[in-house]
């Protein structure tokens, strides 16, 4: 029997969100858990479905392989259980946490809980994301405590079993109809209860420190780029795995160049009377400067690319380009002198009727055809 849409599965549009597909899934389960429907075969398979098509969706490689070649596409790798973004297992313990016993765990004993991750922010300036470099950066961070060796118990002791849940982690109540499991109140789920705490940790496993880490930035970075660094969050509770640390990286603004993609941009001032006759002005690049070529009759607004002269993509190794844009600047601070020679120009330029600024002429000419048009659509032909 052919496979029903993932997306009709849980009830939403094709451009759900991360959280639009958390909430359908939740609905779901909740409604066709087994726990919830002893010996329904159908709500059974319903939730198997409604947890494949969320495994499925919830991890962003799977997502973009169904969109493009709907089961097809994800069939051959399966969808016994999503690895990166929110995995199932994540939900699965936000869902049934409370409900079901921390996560569906039906195990006994201390659970192991994997480190939280960190992330830090790292500030570049454009110069350092272009070249790369390599920095120390200095986190708060929460490792494995060494007097206790984590157990969060004083040295010499040990965790007891917990008397409440006989270190299963759960309780089980009736509720109703219901026969369901719920974290054990007295021990939190872990099983064992600390009578005696570790001086160090205060029971808790772990302690707070500083450490100072050497991350090495690929040169080409950008704002939004992120470098992970395993294994350096904090450490995990019970002996679980330690966090990721993330460094995200954000490039300050520049004072001449903007940046898009691989590509630079930056605006280049020039005096009108270069503009006019042409001429040569040096532009500064990442790395050096270079010899620009006004032709004449330049306007403002006129792009000039440098081959090359952009960014190395930290992806590939293809460069970008620079852009120049030119602003021709109004002269200002005249002197007496000056502004009798810009007349005297100017007489010159208005003798020689539009043949030297062609744009100027053309724009008035449409500017008068328009007003005369709204005159006449106001107060008419007075001949007629």
């Amino acid at each position: 029997m052919s496979k029903r849409d993932y997306y009709e599965v849980l009830g939403v549009q094709k451009n759900a969100s991360e959280d639009d597909l958390k909430k359908a899934f939740r609905r779901l389960a909740m409604k066709y858990h087994p726990d919830r429907n002893p010996d329904d075969v159908d709500a059974e398979a319903k939730f198997k479905e409604a947890k494949e098509a969320y495994e499925v969706l919830c991890d962003q490689n799977k997502r973009s392989a169904y969109d493009q070649f709907g089961h097809a596409g994800v069939d051959q790798v399966g969808a016994s259980g999503a690895r990166g973004g929110a995995g199932f297992g994540d939900i699965f313990e936000d869902i049934f946490g409370d409900i079901f016993g921390g996560g569906g765990r039906r195990g006994g004993g201390s659970r192991a809980y994997r480190g939280s991750d960190l992330q830090y922010n790292l500030e570049l300036s454009l110069e350092e994301a272009v070249a790369g470099k390599e920095v120390d950066i200095r986190i708060p961070t929460m490792k494995t405590c060494e007097t206790c060796s984590g157990t969060g118990a004083k040295k010499g002791t040990h965790p007891q079993t917990c008397s409440t849940c006989h270190g299963q982690g759960q309780v089980r109540i009736q509720q109703g109809f219901f026969s369901i499991q719920q974290t054990c109140p007295q021990c939190h789920g872990n099983g064992k209860v600390i009578t005696d705490p570790c001086p160090s940790c205060h029971g808790q496993g772990r302690i707070e420190e500083h450490k100072t880490l050497s991350v090495k930035i690929p040169a080409g970075v950008d704002t939004g780029d992120r470098i992970r660094l395993s294994g350096e969050g904090e450490a995990g509770l019970n002996g679980g795995p330690s966090g990721d640390l993330y460094v995200q990286v954000f490039v300050k603004e520049h004072e001449l160049f903007t940046r898009e993609g691989d590509n630079l941009f930056c605006n280049v001032p020039i005096r009108f009377t270069t503009a006019a006759i042409g001429g040569e002005m040096e532009v500064p690049t990442l790395d050096g400067k270079v010899t620009l070529k006004i032709p004449p009759e330049t306007q403002t607004g006129k792009k000039f690319r440098l081959r090359n002269k952009g960014v190395k993509s930290v992806r590939s190794s293809s460069l970008g380009d620079l852009v120049c844009t030119v602003i021709v600047e109004t002269p200002v601070n005249l002197t007496k002198r000056q502004r009798e020679l810009l007349e005297e120009f100017d007489q010159t330029m208005s003798e020689g009727g539009n043949r030297h600024s062609p744009k100027e002429h053309s724009w008035l000419d449409k500017a008068k055809g328009f007003i005369d048009d709204v005159k006449h659509d106001l107060f008419g032909d007075k001949n007629d």
